[in-house]
């Protein structure tokens, strides 16, 4: 699962660096969303439970682009990670994701 995100004044902290609050929501959509598109959809969704984020290198401007992979896929939870990497295939950010798969009640 990829997915990208700009680096612009919507997404930089006060000092002019990419927030690490907006890699956090970009590692962990892809995560929901990569979990989602595993599960059967009609029964279940796909929620965060946990994340980890280790910020590698900061980022002032252009793209970033997050790639995540299930590192496992279980019957309850899943585990991805995520590399969130610039247009140079600089690493800007790690992530590890927990997933819950929730049953829907209906």
């Amino acid at each position: 699962m990829t997915a990208t995100m700009p680096v612009n004044n919507a997404t930089l902290q006060p000092f002019g660096l990419l927030h690490g609050g907006a890699s956090v929501v970009l590692a962990e959509s892809v995560a929901s969303l990569g979990a989602y598109n595993l599960i059967d959809q009609s029964t279940h969704y796909a929620v965060g439970l946990e994340i980890n984020v280790n910020h590698i290198r900061s980022k002032r401007e252009g793209m970033v682009t997050a790639v995540g992979v299930p590192l496992h896929k279980g019957r309850t939870t899943m585990v991805w990670e995520m590399k969130i990497i610039d247009e140079e295939h600089k690493l800007i950010c790690i992530s590890r994701c927990t997933i819950g798969i929730i049953s829907i009640n209906k």
